[in-house]
């Protein structure tokens, strides 16, 4: 199943059904307003949605209409709980590694989340509205789910009936501002400005094999301006599953239903299959020639994030993003 949020009826848009193919939608008021409405009462209303896909795919849904992904809110535009881990910790070992910086063992058995930002999610097609180039404006490509109510103490073979739905992610970092905010000892705001989401999320199901133990087992693609950026595969050096973050942000305290739970930015230790953001690749041009090369993005720059199925069909439809200046 495939669900969308249109970017109207108010803040948290309007819940829509979509085709397995992304051609169709058709709302479903009778069902659920929205989509966090509909994640309230999952239970009770996952199957009649899930009728719905059905019907819609074999054409015998009334009033469906071409789905427009530029019309898409963010599929929960805003959520009570947004938690971003970084589950490839080969990613962590390099950024250190760039600054001549240890990575203390533990990195290796616990996992690092922030809690982000949750009440202004961008749809997939939104700008990337930064004040200065300056700040060192980076994409970050990720996978996130969305859960169901987590009680507190969910171990790691316990977490996964409790994920509901999958995204895909560009969590944009301002890589110049956190430095001096890390420094501080009290984490990231103002260099994590809003994040992007796929047009759709969908259940697990959709994936078929290539959702297992926690991971999805495909590639995410990245463009920056049309060209090959990379496409490390997502359940390669995953270092800790969905699961295990789930368990680890659960430890002290629950998840409401609703609660987005990120990966991290994806990477893998095979360099050739290029990155998921422009640090990573900057990172491996100092090691290598004491500098990098890369710039950040900057205005006008465009990205695209996509995860295709093995037929070439996209899964979650693109992140398609232009950097902006802000103007108030």
């Amino acid at each position: 199943m495939k669900l969308a949020s249109l970017n109207e009826g108010g803040r948290d848009g309007t819940l829509v059904v979509v085709s397995r193919d992304l051609g169709r939608a058709v709302r479903v008021p009778t069902i659920a307003a929205t989509l966090q409405d509909a994640l309230d009462d999952w239970a009770a209303l996952a199957p009649r949605l899930a009728a719905c896909a059905t019907a819609l795919d074999a054409g015998t849904v009334e009033h469906s209409f071409a789905f427009d992904p530029a019309a898409c809110a963010a599929p929960l535009p805003r959520a009570h709980h947004w938690v971003d881990g970084s589950a490839y910790v080969n990613h962590v070992e390099l950024v250190r590694k760039a600054r001549g910086a240890e990575m203390p063992e533990s990195f290796w058995h616990e996992p690092l989340v922030y809690q982000g930002g949750s009440d202004d999610l961008l749809g997939a097609r939104a700008p990337i509205v930064a004040v200065d180039e300056a700040h060192g404006i980076d994409l970050e490509a990720e996978v996130a789910v969305i859960t169901d109510d987590v009680p507190m103490g969910t171990s790691a073979g316990e977490a996964a009936s409790h994920v509901k739905l999958l995204m895909l992610v560009n969590d944009v970092s301002l890589r110049n501002l956190i430095p001096g905010e890390l420094a501080k000892g009290f984490g990231f705001y103002q260099s994590k400005p809003a994040t992007a989401f796929s047009p759709v999320a969908i259940t697990p199901d959709e994936l078929g094999a290539h959702w297992h133990d926690g991971k999805v087992h495909l590639p995410l693609r990245t463009a920056i301006n049309g060209e090959w950026f990379g496409a490390p595969e997502c359940g390669v050096d995953m270092t800790f599953s969905f699961y295990d973050l789930i368990a680890h942000v659960t430890r002290t305290r629950r998840l409401g239903a609703g609660a987005i739970v990120g990966s991290g930015t994806i990477s893998n230790y095979d360099r050739s299959r290029g990155s998921c953001c422009l640090a990573e690749k900057r990172m491996l041009e100092t090691i290598a020639d004491g500098a990098p090369r890369t710039p950040f993005l900057r205005f006008g720059d465009t990205v695209r994030i996509e995860m295709l199925d093995p037929a070439g069909d996209s899964l979650f439809g693109a992140i398609e993003q232009c950097v902006v200046q802000y103007r108030r």
